[in-house]
């Protein structure tokens, strides 16, 4: 069995034991990280968020310049632990047979332990190829602090010929996700004493209606759009997550919320979706229920928006990762949304690649194995010597 070094175990250890729930602050790891390379010789430039408790990194390692290099991004936010049966303390990197135990440690501080590990062999190699290490905040969330990072690279001029998203992929090579995109509708009636009812507006009610157009919209979609093969599930997905509404029973319900996810395929527009679903609100529902109170409203909102990844298997990105991988195995695509997307939307071609399965993020006991961390290490040592790949996969 192949063994990570350990540089990397080490990292791993030291990453996983920063909390950095998406809730809470990234500020702890994110310094250790600025500080690591720092004492390297690497400078680093960190964007924050509003308030400065969370921010990314965004570094260069070796020689100076803005334009071309290859991004190795990673997420440094996990989710929570909260209500999950954990057999090892999630903050704590626990080698459990041939298994590194906490959390994150597949999703995805694994790859930036190996990332970090390979920065001496970077700043080492005689090839003169850029690189670049970005560390982003709030991925979990919908991934919240990779736009501000992308805007600081645009504002310094900084254009990276490329990017490898290290998100746990088994070290296969990924070139397309489904999009994703959060939102919230908000439905306000009137209230009155359920003895009454026709005097209110139920809210409740109304928004059931949505919801079942929503599912309408769901079955539609199934029923015809072109299914993209490659894809587990193979047509955009519709999602009523959340929803809460009301006070008592006897009431009837002045205000009901929901929120409902699109997980859509790269030749689906999310925003077509929504469009439809206020339509059918505005024209079917909110006449109804304005003649009993003129107050009454429906409202939409995107709380959060992550664009599908489509990279054409003939781009020289791929290729070139192919190569480096040493596999003949045809890129696949996934169904969970990652930052790929958004660096491909601002002119960085997008892959993804990472040591793990996604199978294990987010559960009790999230690991990755040994093997997967060092066939990463061999990966990267392969991208650290190797030639940059072509230019004209950036513009």
């Amino acid at each position: 069995m192949s063994v990570p070094a350990t540089p990397t175990l080490s990292r791993l250890e030291k990453l996983v034991a920063f909390p950095t729930v998406s809730r809470d602050s990234n500020l702890g790891l994110i310094e250790w990280v600025r500080d690591e390379l720092a004492a390297q010789g690497v400078a680093s430039r960190l964007t924050y968020d509003n308030d400065r408790r969370k921010a990314n990194l965004f570094a260069t390692v070796g020689d100076s310049g803005t334009h071309g290099g290859i991004v190795l991004s990673g997420h440094t936010d996990v989710v929570p632990v909260d209500g999950q049966d954990w057999k090892t303390d999630p903050f704590k990197a626990t080698l459990v047979g041939d298994r590194v135990h906490g959390r994150g440690a597949a999703d995805m501080k694994g790859f930036i332990a190996v990332v970090l590990a390979a920065v001496p062999a970077m700043l080492a190699r005689k090839n003169g190829k850029l690189l670049h290490i970005a560390l982003s905040y709030d991925e979990e969330v919908g991934c919240l602090g990779v736009p501000r990072l992308l805007e600081d690279l645009s504002s310094s001029g900084t254009r990276p010929t490329g990017c490898i998203v290290g998100e746990p992929t088994g070290m296969s090579l990924v070139i397309g996700h489904k999009g994703a995109s959060v939102h919230t509708c908000k439905v306000h009636g009137r209230a009155a004493h359920s003895s009454l009812a026709p005097h209110g507006v139920n809210a409740i009610s109304y928004a059931a209606a949505v919801i079942a157009q929503l599912k309408q919209l769901s079955k539609r979609l199934w029923e015809t759009e072109a299914p993209q093969s490659g894809y587990d599930v193979k047509h955009t997905t519709l999602n009523v997550g959340v929803i809460k509404g009301g006070v008592a029973s006897n009431i009837v319900a002045e205000n009901c919320e929901f929120r409902f996810d699109i997980r859509h395929l790269p030749s689906t527009s999310p925003g077509s979706i929504v469009k439809e679903l206020e339509r059918f609100a505005a024209e079917e529902l909110l006449p109804e229920m304005r003649s009993i109170a003129p107050e009454a409203a429906i409202t939409f909102e995107c709380l959060g928006r992550v664009p599908a990844l489509d990279t054409q298997e003939t781009a020289p990105l791929v290729s070139w990762v192919a190569r480096l991988l040493g596999t003949r195995a045809p890129p696949a695509q996934v169904g969970f949304g990652t930052e790929a997307g958004l660096f491909d939307a601002a002119g960085i071609p997008a892959v993804l690649c990472g040591p793990g399965s996604i199978e294990q993020a987010h559960k009790p006991d999230e690991f990755v194995t040994l093997e997967q961390l060092a066939r990463c290490e061999r990966f990267m040592s392969a991208l650290i010597h190797a030639e940059a790949p072509e230019e004209r996969a950036c513009h």
